[in-house]
């Protein structure tokens, strides 16, 4: 019988009690829907690689690692599906790297990032409006995505608008890296009368960013800010990936791979 694998490809993090929440929870999931492959992970930041090995003795392999590793144990057939969040550099570094190794197996398919179809924004919406905390009066959500230089970085604004044409005129999407930042949220905030604020990580895992750029006690972080602006600040530290529904997305597109 040939073999046949899933790569699990994920930024990462650092943080354990995260990564055990989100990415190690996206694989076992993987892995109920899918008892016939083996799988496997990789992370894409080679910091983070770094991290884990020096400080925790962990070793997480890269893409290409990953590839001749399912290679030298006998795969035939290989899945490979990133937990990012959108089609941005870290996927399409992993796609190079998997191009660059197709010839070691007989079939090599690649599922999608979370945000690619227009049904994958309506699932992710749908989903999280299931799950957000009950609003206060005079109160909006922010989310926080990371943001990238790529021409994909127009899903965070898509996201936005499309909370307001499903009818939520308060939940706002901002990111820590690109547009539209902080900034440009706080003078779509001074044109209401907000009060209070809840901050929500719009990533997979909740780590650097969510715990330090967004809820840190530094005066950069969102919350400092948003405090200096006279608001009450309130926020959910729960990654993406801790929500089934989201999860359920990545086996969604395992499964479009045909």
């Amino acid at each position: 019988m040939d073999k046949k694998a899933i790569l699990v490809v994920s930024f990462g993090t650092s943080h354990k009690e995260t990564r055990i929440k989100t990415i190690e929870q996206i694989e076992q999931d993987i892995g109920r829907a899918y008892p016939d492959f083996r799988i496997y992970r990789a992370f894409t930041s080679r910091l983070i690689i770094n991290i884990l090995k020096e400080r925790d003795g962990l070793a997480v392999m890269n893409v290409k690692e990953a590839m001749e590793r399912m290679h030298r144990e006998g795969i035939k057939e290989v899945i490979v599906q990133p937990t990012h969040i959108l089609n941005g550099i870290e996927n399409e570094n992993m796609l190079e790297e998997v191009h660059n190794c197709v010839n070691l197996f007989r079939s090599v398919k690649i599922g999608k990032p979370l945000l690619t179809s227009l049904e994958d924004f309506h699932k992710v919406i749908t989903n999280l409006l299931n799950e957000l905390p009950p609003l206060q009066e005079n109160e909006a959500v922010i989310f926080m995505g990371h943001g990238t230089v790529r021409y994909s970085n127009a899903c965070y604004m898509a996201l936005e608008y499309m909370f307001r044409d499903y009818g939520y005129e308060d939940i706002y999407v901002a990111t820590v890296q690109a547009y539209p930042a902080l900034e440009n949220v706080i003078k779509q905030l001074r044109k209401k009368n907000y009060k209070k604020l809840i901050l929500l990580p719009f990533m997979i895992v909740s780590g650097e960013h969510a715990l330090n750029d967004m809820w840190g006690e530094d005066k950069d972080s969102w919350k400092t800010v948003l405090e200096k602006e006279g608001y009450g600040v309130r926020c959910s530290l729960k990654g993406l990936g801790e929500y089934k529904s989201i999860r359920n997305i990545f086996i969604e597109h395992i499964e479009a791979t045909g």
